[in-house]
């Protein structure tokens, strides 16, 4: 059952001068965030509600099927064998991963902590020495079926195929740190980000001084930095190297999220109001995977 499932499913002058001499990068420890208990976490009304099954009889399955879903790998951070039977669980009682989504909150938020932020500036800054940086903007277009009707073309983008554009900010180890999901695929990436929720947390200096990079396709902000236009200088020059360098995260973490998710390339053919969620969960997942370490390169 279980397995079926998840088959498919500080800007000082010591840094900014260590910056500019350009220092080779040095690989990035992964941090793994502590993962809820939801036996703990709800009471057995709760519980029941949302998995439609009392806890005893959950601890049963699980204790069933646990040598035919533990992870064979003994590397740290293996998805519990409790987690899949919950996520598969929580699947089945509500037919969506909308609800399932919310319930594993926690996994797709911004870096908030002092610590947090001090540990994914690091991570950037030991790709190519870029200060500052808690994550890389982009968008991606996942492909979807006709929605009919007649407000159906605004789905098609550029390259002729109905889609969603998915606007993600990621960290330097390719986890998903937001993502916005419900955009047309002929929208602009900048009209998506001019209209979300995480520009207006950055406007109003919620997010600790940290900058955002981004390709040419945005404007140039005090907390979002994209590449100079016509590099010059050696320092200019180098200046661009770095950002685009700390930028391609973005671009590796889609590669990856698609390859092990394919029904984000190869489209979902769900109604409309379906698909916002079915992206949003397989995020969830994504970043989850990235926890447990150990398939990135593989996959890519």
């Amino acid at each position: 059952m279980a397995e079926d499932i998840f088959e498919i499913i500080s800007e000082d002058d010591e840094e900014i001068d260590d910056y500019l001499r350009y220092l080779n990068p040095q690989r990035r420890l992964p941090v793994v965030r502590q993962r809820p208990n939801h036996f703990l976490k709800w009471e057995d009304p709760d519980f029941f509600a949302r998995f439609r099954l009392s806890k005893l009889t959950v601890q049963r399955i699980i204790n069933e099927v646990r040598e035919n879903i533990t992870n064979p790998t003994d590397r740290n951070n293996g998805i519990s064998p409790e987690l899949m039977v919950l996520l598969t669980l929580r699947f089945f009682a509500t037919g969506s991963f909308l609800i399932t989504v919310g319930d594993f909150n926690g996994y797709v938020q911004m870096p908030e902590t002092v610590e947090e932020c001090r540990n994914v500036r690091q991570g950037f800054y030991n790709i190519a020495r870029f200060p500052r940086c808690i994550g890389a903007v982009d968008c991606t277009h996942v492909k979807i079926q006709s929605p009919g009707g007649e407000q159906a073309e605004i789905y098609r983008n550029r390259k002729q195929y109905f889609s969603i554009n998915v606007q993600t900010i990621c960290g330097p180890d390719l986890k998903i740190f937001n993502i916005v999901a419900r955009w047309e695929g002929s929208q602009h990436d900048s009209t998506i980000f001019n209209n979300s929720n995480i520009r207006g947390r950055f406007e109003r200096g919620e997010m600790r001084d940290g900058l955002l990079v981004g390709d040419s396709g945005y404007s140039i902000r005090k907390y979002l930095i994209t590449p100079l236009g016509n590099p010059v200088t050696p320092a200019e020059q180098l200046f661009n190297e770095s950002q685009i360098r700390t930028r391609n995260v973005v671009e590796r973490s889609y590669r990856v999220w698609k390859r092990r998710f394919p029904i984000l390339s190869l489209g979902i053919r769900l109604n409309i109001e379906r698909v916002e969620a079915v992206i949003v969960a397989c995020a969830v997942l994504h970043n989850i995977a990235c926890e447990m370490g150990g398939t990135r390169s593989t996959i890519e």
